[in-house]
């Protein structure tokens, strides 16, 4: 189930929605006692007000309710919260009408003012809410009750197996891909020495005295070092977020390992990002986008 209904479903039921850094949606009880005798998919107006609050803190009771009705852990339910938000602030803050599905449109007037339009109230359907109670007691008799087979029939074998143990590979194989990514751009960052290739000298003439040989040994040049190779390394940004995400990111990365690094150049917007070399970077690219979930693009460091 979305994210967008089970903020609805917990509004109609607790009648009071808090968002931290945006406000709280309020249903009026009086509205809501409404639609419980309200004839089915009637439609009821002005039944949800907002009130501007950005100090509010996270909710515990939401992140319960969203991780027991989408099956979830409350550490996954409050990330999903948490970027639907941060999407919610990307359109306010360039003054985009931001639409919360079955509760109404945020408009961003002007810093500390907003407009709200409620979206319409609509009764439930009881009859096919029965209906649908029923349909999932049937099922659940259904898979309860036991199955007699002839002894004759041949089971088919089990391949639930297949689906984890492909998931293993792949975060497997993206996991060796980063590794063998870090190893080679450590490994590029190593000084190399230049190897100087003494020729000897071939004179025709006479040594004349000793102090020519020591004269020629001391002015031999010292041997050149190379510099570090940096200049094939990419920045790959794995995320641009505010303090708060981009501290709990760059602490979880470290945690498994990752050489992830954290910038900013105006203190709101901090961005995370890893240094690999510049070999086959579009794998590179696409393997951290499927693994983190989010796009992940290149910068040349």
């Amino acid at each position: 189930m979305k994210l967008a209904t089970l903020l609805t479903q917990y509004l109609y039921v607790h009648h009071r929605l808090d968002l931290p850094g945006i406000g709280s949606f309020i249903l009026d009880p009086a509205v809501a006692s409404q639609l419980a005798t309200a004839r089915p998919n009637q439609l009821l107006t002005d039944g949800i007000q907002f009130e501007y609050n950005p100090s509010l803190p996270e909710s515990p009771e939401l992140i319960a309710y969203i991780s027991a009705q989408s099956g979830k852990m409350k550490a996954l339910a409050s990330s999903d919260l948490e970027s639907h938000i941060q999407l919610a602030h990307q359109f306010l803050n360039i003054g985009k009408p931001f639409h919360f599905e079955g509760i109404g449109t945020l408009t961003r007037l002007k810093p500390g003012e907003f407009e709200f339009i409620a979206d319409p109230l609509q009764a439930p359907d009881r009859k096919k809410e029965s209906q649908s109670r029923e349909s999932n007691k049937n099922s659940t008799k259904e898979e309860q009750s036991p199955r007699y087979e002839s002894f004759l029939t041949e089971t088919k074998p089990s391949q639930g197996w297949r689906k984890p143990l492909i998931a293993l590979l792949v975060l497997a194989g993206l996991g060796l891909a980063v590794w063998g990514g870090y190893a080679i751009s450590k490994k590029s960052r190593q000084p190399k020495e230049e190897v100087v290739n003494e020729t000897p000298v071939q004179n025709n003439t006479l040594p004349l005295a000793d102090t020519t040989t020591k004269q020629v040994t001391d002015s031999i040049p010292p041997v050149p070092v190379a510099a570090p190779a940096t200049n094939d390394l990419y920045k790959y940004v794995l995320e641009v977020s505010n303090q708060k995400r981009a501290l709990k990111r760059y602490n979880q990365l470290r945690t498994n390992l990752w050489d992830v690094k954290l910038e900013t150049k105006d203190s709101v917007s901090y961005k995370l990002f890893v240094l690999l070399p510049g070999a086959d970077t579009t794998r590179i690219a696409d393997s951290l986008t499927v693994f983190l979930g989010r796009r992940v693009y290149i910068e040349k460091d």
